[in-house]
């Protein structure tokens, strides 16, 4: 499984950004999904979570209430819509796949990575 991600970008605060993750392999579709970020000096840190049918989303309680994260396995696509940006949501954004550990809130657990893409929030 190879994933994608993009749609980052600079936005001011308060602002909306819809970041993307394209995957290839049929098996992407039996996978949960995750985005993690990592901020300037920071270290990974989960971001949101759903199953491989698109259920049970979790998210990290600084985000609560202001990302969604959804999946189209037709299209083989994952997203993470973001509203009320904030500055400390500054941070490259990855999207992970297949969750192999025994904890979905810490980046070893998954598998397969994509590259990042950076979401900068301006004050």
């Amino acid at each position: 499984v190879q994933l994608q991600a993009f749609g980052g970008g600079l936005v001011q605060a308060g602002g909306s950004l819809r970041l993307s993750c394209a995957a290839s392999g049929r098996a992407f579709r039996s996978y949960s999904v995750a985005w993690f970020r990592q901020g300037p000096g920071k270290d990974r840190e989960f971001v949101a979570r759903v199953t491989w049918s698109g259920g049970a989303p979790d998210y990290a309680d600084s985000v609560k209430g202001r990302f969604t994260i959804s999946r189209d396995n037709a299209k083989s696509m994952v997203y993470l819509q973001m509203n009320d940006l904030k500055p400390e949501d500054t941070a490259v954004y990855y999207c992970a796949a297949q969750f192999v550990g025994s904890n979905y809130y810490v980046s070893g657990s998954w598998r397969y990575w994509g590259q990042g893409t950076l979401v900068t929030v301006s004050s």
